[in-house]
């Protein structure tokens, strides 16, 4: 019998960003957010700009489940690390965002992280 593909739930958060602050963002995004976001555990696929939309950005993050992600984020987004580091030189930003989550194969995200390695460029 074959053994069943590990499962991952991936995060892809879209933001709305304010115009003409794309730039700024994603500065503070290289620079503060995602070092933070790593050191808090989560596994970052990619991040960047919307192929087709200059106030669109993108964050995919990987978890095990649903409770692995409620409890990372719930955590990370409580700390003083971030209510007191970059939070408002990011959220400053942005308009609005929306989240979309998947089941993927580890393959697949893997191939994810491959494809999208250089979409954090503008």
């Amino acid at each position: 019998m074959a053994q069943e593909p590990v499962k991952r739930l991936l995060e892809v958060r879209t933001y709305r960003l304010k115009p003409g602050t794309g730039p700024t963002l994603h500065d503070a995004f290289i620079r503060k957010g995602i070092p933070l976001v790593k050191q808090a555990g989560m596994d970052v696929v990619a991040f960047g700009f919307s192929a087709d939309d200059p106030s669109g950005y993108f964050l995919m993050r990987v978890f095990s489940g649903l409770e692995d992600r409620q409890a990372t984020e719930d955590a990370f987004y409580s700390s003083d690390a971030w209510r007191k580091g970059p939070r408002q030189s990011i959220i400053e930003h942005i308009d609005s965002y929306q989240d979309t989550l998947l089941w993927l194969s580890s393959e697949a995200v893997e191939q994810l992280r491959r494809d999208l390695a250089g979409a954090s460029r503008p």
